[in-house]
């Protein structure tokens, strides 16, 4: 798999709406002065948060269930500031809108300046055809309260494109996130089908990409 240039990336941002809104250069600053720096690097794409937040609480939950999420668990915040309590974490989502070429698969990795005050940033690959917002979870690993700023960078995409087009993309198999708008919630699939030509794996369950 060969890493995608700026110079691709600005043509598919451009040309194939890869990515909206777009910012073909680095933005490093404000009318309020400097901010954690966005847009197209020279091998990847530094993206922005939203100002929408799912800050997670325990009040309402004992356990955390993956196969059974309680959206209670969160308190919605819409905000400039995200406060994150210590060792907590909290969702937010991209200012971008993506869609991902068939043969690409696309990575995220953590900005530094917020790596470096201990607050990670979580996303899984985008995958071949996936489209929609990104959901961001950001983990804050110290003692102390933790701010995230929404509209300033906090993570860069890199693209990977692939020498062969994959068989079946995210979009085939029709992903349970795809075209997500908004920050998105744990989903589960627990509906039993019967098994479709492409994916004969013969257990029933509906497949949960």
């Amino acid at each position: 798999m060969a890493i995608k240039s700026d110079k691709w990336i600005k043509d598919m941002a451009k040309n194939q709406g890869m990515i909206e809104p777009f910012q073909e250069n680095q933005i490093k600053s404000n009318g309020n002065g400097r901010i954690v720096s966005y847009g197209t690097s020279s091998y990847g794409y530094d993206v922005r948060c939203a100002d929408e937040f799912k800050v997670f609480t325990n009040i309402n939950s004992s356990m955390v269930d993956p196969k059974n999420f309680d959206d209670q668990s969160f308190v919605d915040i819409k905000s400039d500031v995200c406060t994150i309590p210590p060792n907590s974490f909290a969702l937010a989502r991209t200012v971008e809108y993506f869609r991902i070429p068939r043969q690409v698969l696309t990575l995220c990795l953590g900005k530094s300046t917020y790596a470096r005050c201990g607050i990670i940033v979580n996303v899984t690959p985008l995958e071949p055809e996936w489209e929609g917002h990104v959901t961001l979870e950001f983990s804050n690993t110290t003692s102390l309260p933790a701010k995230i700023y929404a509209n300033e960078g906090v993570a860069q995409f890199i693209f990977l494109e692939s020498d062969e087009v994959c068989e079946t993309s995210y979009k085939d198999r029709d992903g349970k996130y795809q075209g997500q708008k908004g920050v998105t919630l744990p989903k589960t699939c627990l509906l039993y089908t019967s098994p479709s030509p492409r994916d004969q794996r013969g257990s029933g369950m509906a497949a949960c990409g």
